[in-house]
């Protein structure tokens, strides 16, 4: 079913989570463990992160140095798969631009749709380790609406080897990022807010936020959206800060703002444990507004870590 569907069907906001596929030679069932564990809330979706291939230099004998490549976190579109199968709730993989040809796109989005997987979130991806500026695949898409394009096609039954005698067309709901706060890579939150547009005309069928902590950043976000013409679901990324480093590291990472009044809060406690407690009591509140509001979806980004949003999911649905 389609995501989009799910929304207009509901009469109350949704839950969703993300998940990251675990590392390379890990088990699956300690991600299954953390999904169980969310069931009881009835997610309407569960996101699965894609991680890029990478790449590390390891020196030879002789003192010369072969390019190796790496993968951290495989496994994507079979978790996917997994997931539906054994959870029966729709599992939304993300997609990317970062290590793939557009070939290979084209043949992870055939396997995804063979699988039935009816959503797929586009986006750029991280830059490769140490780069300051993203770097495309040869032969890659070199942004996120590039990627939807390439999605789009498919659904029109359009793919890269023009010679293929009636293809059949895919039927992807197409979402795509959002950024409150603006992308790092972006000039300005009005260059940000084109770039979104041109997403959505190009097929995006909803929006996924970046994390925020700050709800007026995510309500001038949709207003602004609305304004300039963007009318698919907007869909709130939530993460409550369980630690006090987050609180510096976060912003770092994301291009985020911590609002004062939850610095403050952080940093009149001394110990991990009651930096907890802060970031839970700050996100219900959160949450709590923005249901008020009637955004469609709650989404939260687990980070592979479930204890802190069942807590708080607890308290909402």
């Amino acid at each position: 079913m389609k995501l989009v569907d799910h929304i207009k069907s509901a009469n109350e906001t949704l839950f969703s989570f993300e998940i990251l596929p675990p590392l390379k030679g890990g088990s699956i069932e300690s991600l299954f463990s953390g999904i169980e564990s969310l069931m009881e809330f009835k997610p309407s979706f569960v996101d699965v992160t894609y991680h890029r291939e990478e790449f590390v230099m390891r020196k030879r004998p002789d003192g010369s140095y072969d390019k190796v490549s790496i993968r951290k976190r495989p496994g994507t579109v079979a978790i996917c798969a997994a997931i539906m199968q054994r959870f029966h709730v729709e599992a939304v993989p993300h997609i990317i631009c970062g290590g793939f040809s557009r070939d290979e796109t084209e043949n992870a989005l055939i396997d995804l749709n063979f699988l039935g997987i009816d959503n797929v979130l586009a986006i750029r991806g991280d830059n490769q380790s140490g780069e300051r500026n993203f770097t495309p695949e040869p032969g890659g898409n070199k942004n996120a609406l590039e990627l939807i394009r390439q999605v789009k096609d498919m659904n029109n039954g359009i793919y890269l080897d023009e010679e293929l005698k009636n293809p059949n067309p895919t039927n992807f709901c197409i979402g795509a990022a959002g950024y409150p706060e603006k992308h790092i890579d972006a000039m300005n939150l009005d260059n940000d807010l084109n770039f979104l547009k041109q997403k959505v005309e190009a097929g995006a069928q909803f929006v996924t936020t970046q994390m925020f902590f700050d709800n007026s950043k995510f309500f001038e976000f949709v207003e602004r959206c609305r304004n300039a013409g963007i009318t698919v679901p907007i869909i709130p990324g939530i993460k409550p800060i369980t630690r006090k480093r987050q609180m510096y590291n976060l912003p770092k990472i994301f291009n985020i703002d911590i609002p004062l009044a939850l610095t403050e809060a952080m940093d009149s406690v001394k110990t991990d444990q009651d930096a907890y407690r802060v970031g839970i009591e700050w996100c219900v509140e959160q949450c709590k507004e923005l249901k008020k509001e009637g955004v469609p979806v709650l989404h939260f980004y687990t980070m592979g870590l479930s204890k802190a949003t069942k807590e708080i999911a607890s308290q909402l649905f």
